[in-house]
């Protein structure tokens, strides 16, 4: 995250539509048309009449670590705690400000800047969350995210009612324990889905 993304709008947004998935997962279904979101699981962190906005949270980012990272941002961190820093995946949230970075987590750590999404879950989006977690101080379950997936008004509605996502609620060890390559297929097990009867299912669970 550099200074300039730091001094950029948030896009965390606390969720205004009447109906809204906020707090939810997308998950990819067969007819999605765009690759880049194949198989991919979003986590749903505002929805509203004006749009929506989403992290995806099972694609690793090649080649990062989070100490390289940390590194890199000059963060001073806790040679302690080295070990869960080397565990974190850095993955990609979409392909929206690819080095914005997020974290998504459990709401034992809150911040002034925190959106709370729900009782369980909130995203923190500015440098000093990072911090937090470099030097032990960071919630118990976290995911870092860079980038974002957005939809404009009525864009992500239209995109469920075409059967191009599936919408259920999100597990805990889904979002946290769950290696990234395995979380779309988690997801659907823990729906009683069979994966081969997919293209034909409604977008709501």
């Amino acid at each position: 995250m550099t200074d300039e993304e730091k001094s950029k709008p948030s896009p965390l947004k606390r969720s205004s539509a009447k109906h809204s998935f906020a707090g939810k997962i997308l998950l990819a279904m067969p007819s999605i048309d765009d690759p880049r979101f194949d198989q991919s699981v979003i986590y749903l962190c505002s929805h509203g009449e004006d749009g929506a906005m989403g992290l995806v949270i099972n694609q690793v980012l090649p080649g990062i670590d989070m100490v390289e990272l940390i590194e890199q941002l000059n963060i001073e961190k806790d040679m302690t705690h080295k070990a869960d820093l080397l565990s974190m995946d850095v993955l990609s949230g979409g392909p929206v400000d690819s080095s914005r970075g997020f974290l998504l987590h459990s709401l034992d750590f809150n911040m002034k800047d925190t959106l709370i999404v729900n009782d369980n879950i909130g995203i923190t989006g500015t440098i000093e969350s990072l911090e937090a977690v470099a030097t032990g101080d960071g919630p118990k379950d976290r995911l870092f995210i860079l980038g974002y997936a957005g939809w404009s008004a009525g864009q992500l509605e239209e995109e469920i009612q075409n059967n191009v996502w599936l919408v259920t609620e999100p597990d805990r060890a889904m979002l946290f324990d769950t290696h990234p390559e395995e979380k779309w297929k988690k997801a659907i097990d823990d729906m009683g889905i069979d994966p081969t009867m997919l293209s034909a299912t409604a977008g709501h669970a």
